[in-house]
């Protein structure tokens, strides 16, 4: 498995305490399955992250890894804030994407789903970039699943939080992200891990255990494997239902 969305990097946003928690992190990841873990830091005007400084932090945790015998890549990127794309040059919007293949994490501004998103993402594939929603279950309001379906027809793939969906009642089969699920606008699960010492855990495979209630073995096939293979090369995606 490929976990798109975490802050395992020590001490620079608002995730790993330091490197000792960074450890921990990415051995829960090779407990579960994960064999690659994509370094996602906030870029965004509240957090004094340097992209120029990325690449060398990804090896400096990397290096500890390999010295003690964590099976886990540590993949670059950045959770790039809504309102900080266009203001970052084409050679950092590269620098930030997922493991350089060119597929932008995006976070939403805060609040319900704005309606200057899918402009955002048409603004960022007229750069090259192409758009993963962030953690959408955080932005409900009037008109979410129209808004989801809007952002989807332009090309951007829609990640939830993997935690979330293992909080939903076994008894709901009518959960949002079950439905959701079944109508084809759940596209990637990702952990949004920021420390072992709590918080979402960097685990995914029981929020695809969940998923497989709802969806048929290829589609959960294509959300936990080809679909974020796929993005960590630098391929077009497209949901194929």
């Amino acid at each position: 498995m490929i976990d798109l969305h975490s802050h395992i990097l020590p001490a620079l946003d608002d995730g790993a305490l330091d490197l000792a928690d960074s450890v921990v992190m990415a051995r829960e990841a090779e407990r579960d399955g994960i064999a690659v873990v994509c370094a996602t830091p906030h870029i965004r005007d509240d957090h004094d992250v340097r992209i120029e400084e990325l690449p060398a932090r990804v090896e400096a945790l990397q290096r500890e890894l390999d010295r003690l015998d964590v099976r886990v890549r540590i993949a670059p990127g950045g959770e790039v804030a809504q309102f900080a794309a266009d203001g970052l040059s084409t050679e950092h919007l590269r620098a930030v994407s997922l493991d350089g293949g060119g597929w932008i994490l995006l976070e939403p501004a805060p609040g319900p789903l704005a309606d200057e998103l899918p402009a955002q993402v048409e603004r960022l594939a007229r750069r090259g970039a192409r758009a993963i929603l962030a953690h959408p279950e955080r932005h409900a309001g009037a008109g979410f699943e129209e808004r989801l379906r809007a952002l989807a027809a332009r090309g951007c793939l829609i990640q939830w939080t993997a935690d979330f969906i293992v909080q939903v009642e076994p008894d709901d089969p009518d959960a949002l992200i079950l439905r959701l699920a079944r109508e084809g606008l759940v596209h990637l699960l990702a952990t949004d891990a920021h420390s072992s010492h709590g918080g979402r855990p960097l685990r995914l495979s029981p929020a695809f255990e969940r998923l497989r209630e709802a969806c048929p073995p290829e589609q959960v096939r294509w959300i936990a494997e080809q679909a974020p293979a796929a993005i960590l090369r630098g391929e077009p995606v497209a949901p194929p239902w």
